[in-house]
């Protein structure tokens, strides 16, 4: 029951922080970069959480970051005929990215489990960037073309800095959390 009641949390967490990441302002006109905490949230899941766990989660963030992300175009048929809709960040994509990204890092959780922190730190660094680059390659790969820009980088790359960052309080919180759960999030020190 505990296990139950700290996905819980977790995944509320997660659907909020999903929520709210559109609210979240770009960090400054120089760079346009935007932190992202979902993903911090993801890494803390796929750690502390068991496997099948971290693959519902992986499952409910990448739906609903799917569905709020999802862009339609209206483009005209060759030879006149009828316009047709077409998605370009087609649903569930993101959920199979979760999924391996969580799992992935989920491969890490016999150190989270000693109390490494550090590892939180560095996955959800990861967890970022790999999400952000693969969102880019996906849409470019769609328009017909790979471009690299140099305004790209600080796009991708600020926001990992960023989750990096914000890690640390993230963990301590959800680990306060599951303490006042009763959930071990981490095993006992060897005797």
């Amino acid at each position: 029951m505990n296990t139950l009641a700290f996905f819980g949390i977790v995944l509320v967490a997660q659907c909020v922080a999903i929520l709210a990441q559109h609210l979240v302002p770009t960090i400054g006109p120089l760079f346009d970069a935007r932190p992202l905490l979902y993903p911090v949230l993801l890494a803390y899941g796929a750690l502390a959480l068991p496997f099948g766990g971290m693959l519902a989660l992986a499952f409910c963030s990448g739906l609903l970051w799917d569905a709020l992300t999802a862009q339609f175009l209206v483009q005209r048929a060759a030879g006149g005929g009828p316009p047709q809709l077409v998605v370009e960040n087609s649903l569930g994509w993101s959920i199979l990215l979760y999924a391996l990204l969580g799992a992935l890092i989920h491969g890490l959780r016999p150190l989270f489990l000693r109390g490494r922190w550090d590892i939180h730190c560095l996955a959800s660094g990861f967890c970022t960037v790999a999400i952000l680059l693969t969102e880019y390659l996906l849409m470019t790969f769609r328009r017909g073309g790979l471009v690299f820009p140099s305004t790209l980088w600080p796009r991708i790359f600020l926001p990992g800095f960023f989750a990096m960052l914000a890690a640390p309080p993230v963990y301590f919180l959800f680990n306060y959390l599951a303490n006042l759960l009763d959930y071990r999030v981490r095993n006992e020190a060897p005797s």
